[in-house]
């Protein structure tokens, strides 16, 4: 028998990227939307807004000169993909979860430094999110291989009321303190079984100080349950661990042997069956979705300024995100790839929402911050500013060169190429500057539960006004910005090259003339004067913030 099939085959459209659903979602039920959005940033201000975000500078004049120069039509996705696979790129995100996670906390039982570097090699190698948390709750800091990693428990003590909390706000997105002695008062999703389902994967874990060696580590008891009574009502209650409202996970039963190392003086104990491996499995599980939601929102807040559910920790049903279908997109997409962050990082980088422009014209009347139809502006954070004023200034490069230039007569020496290896360049600079972003973080970083509030303090005006760390970034020396404006003949070619360096972009006819009048102000001007102009440039709210 011969079939005879007539017609053509029908087609399975493939889906659009990523970044075009998100884009499509933003617009969704406004049929005036791109009207009313803010156009897309020229390529000047892309540049700055993206390496920024994903470097945690910005980009050198002459990177500007030629990006903007640059006719392919793909240039800002080969730029972010550049960016991305930049050693640069693990360095932002290893101050970007340092923040977050340990939220400027003094190191007390792991060296931050130690911690840090755990942090840039988890993500130099890519790692997925949920493997990363599961190993920070895993690991007890007895195997100095896996140490760093035991940082987030061991540094809070594993103080109940403590951790606890963290728990809830930074892998959870809620605030559970006020349900610890009663069911919240002002949001009815969060209970008190809540806190204390929380509370009961560590409630049995320890702090545990070895004699010998002083080393603190994790111990835990086999027993021990938690129960609650609310101080409104006195109504008691007691629960196994759980999150939130999955279900609770139950103690196996008739265990004959309950620790592989018993309770005595001076040990550590460890049982058979450990409650707080269990908190891991549960909190990065599939079914648990308030952790996948959590980190979505937290990435979309960095790369467009406010979270889809703000404050970022206070996500419940009378505070709902703004763009539901976004979250469960970027939800469902993160699973997908294995909680990829790069890969959520990089379609948030490619959308025209996040392309967009910070200001809208005159007559246009403006978006509400949350519809996300203009850029939204972002403080630099301490870091940012620190390695942001390097890098206009000339610093950074001026460093790179001195060191670039020992290493190469190693390089001759050893028959190596160090000196070329970007990812050497980063840590070698890294370590040379490191003092001068420690500086910045110590005037600007706030220690406690991270804000995208801006609020300069006087401190901070001072550090900018008088700190001798600015002024001698601003000497005329070697190829640093004051001496490449030294060097300069025309007022017109000095503001170029300083609002290249300084703001990333060319300046406006009107800024020209402005530099223009100041430098004639006084016909010879002095290295002060070039001085001043940059510092002014400097101390700007457009150098200050990420637009």
């Amino acid at each position: 028998m011969v079939l005879v099939l007539t017609g053509a085959a029908p087609t399975v459209s493939a889906k659009p990227p990523l970044h075009q659903q998100i884009d499509s979602l933003v617009a969704a039920g406004n049929p005036q939307f791109e009207q009313q959005a803010a156009p897309i940033a020229d390529d000047a201000t892309f540049l700055r807004r993206v390496t920024l975000d994903l470097t945690g500078t910005i980009p050198t004049a002459d990177e500007v000169r030629t990006f903007v120069a640059d006719s392919a039509p793909d240039k800002r996705s080969q730029l972010i993909d550049q960016l991305l696979a930049s050693p640069e790129h693990a360095r932002r995100l290893q101050y970007l979860f340092d923040t977050m996670l340990m939220e400027r906390r003094p190191s007390k039982y792991v060296k931050s430094a130690e911690w840090e570097e755990y942090l840039r090699q988890a993500f130099l190698e890519n790692r997925p999110w949920d493997e990363l948390v599961h190993e920070m709750l895993t690991v007890d800091g007895t195997d100095k291989a896996t140490r760093p990693a035991a940082r987030f428990l061991l540094d809070r003590e594993l103080k109940s009321e403590v951790v606890t909390r963290d728990l809830g706000r930074i892998f959870l997105g809620r605030d559970l303190e006020c349900a610890q002695c009663h069911d919240h008062p002002n949001v009815n999703d969060y209970l008190q079984r809540h806190y204390h389902g929380l509370n009961a994967f560590l409630s049995r874990s320890y702090l545990f100080k070895d004699p010998k060696t002083k080393l603190a580590s994790i111990g835990e008891k086999a027993e021990g349950q938690v129960s609650f009574t609310s101080v409104f009502t006195n109504e008691e209650g007691k629960t196994a661990p759980r999150i939130l409202d999955l279900p609770e996970i139950p103690d196996p039963e008739n265990m004959k042997d309950a620790y592989k190392v018993k309770p005595a003086k001076n040990v550590r104990s460890v049982p058979v069956y450990s409650r707080r491996l269990q908190l891991a499995e549960a909190l990065t599980g599939s079914e648990n979705q308030a952790f996948q939601k959590n980190i979505v929102n937290r990435v979309w807040a960095v790369m467009l300024g406010q979270g889809l559910v703000e404050p970022l920790d206070m996500w419940h049903s009378d505070n709902p995100p703004t763009h539901p279908k976004i979250v469960k997109l970027l939800t469902e997409e993160l699973q997908s790839h294995d909680y990829n962050l790069r890969y959520l990082f990089r379609e948030l980088a490619l959308t025209k929402t996040y392309q967009r422009q910070s200001h809208v014209s005159p007559e246009t009347e403006l978006p509400e911050k949350n519809l996300y139809g203009m850029g939204l502006l972002k403080p630099l954070t301490p870091e940012q500013l620190a390695w942001s004023m390097m890098q206009a200034t000339g610093v950074t490069t001026a460093t790179l060169e001195g060191l670039q230039a020992k290493q190469r007569k190693v390089d001759e020496k050893k028959k190596t190429k160090l000196a070329e290896d970007p990812l050497w360049q980063e840590e070698a600079l890294q370590t040379a500057l490191k003092g001068n972003v420690t500086a910045f973080v110590r005037t600007f970083g706030i220690v406690g539960a991270q804000t995208s509030r801006f609020d300069a303090s006087a401190d901070q005006a001072l550090f900018l006004l008088n700190g001798t760390t600015i002024q001698a970034w601003l000497s005329p020396s070697g190829n640093r910005l004051t001496a490449r404006l030294k060097k300069l003949e025309q007022p017109a070619e000095i503001a170029e090259e300083l609002y290249l360096a300084v703001f990333s972009r060319f300046p406006s006819e009107t800024e020209i003339k402005q530099v223009s009048e100041f430098l004639k102000s006084n016909p010879k001007y002095s290295d002060q004067d070039l001085q001043q102009l940059v510092w002014a440039a400097l101390s700007s709210d457009e150098f200050r913030f990420n637009h």
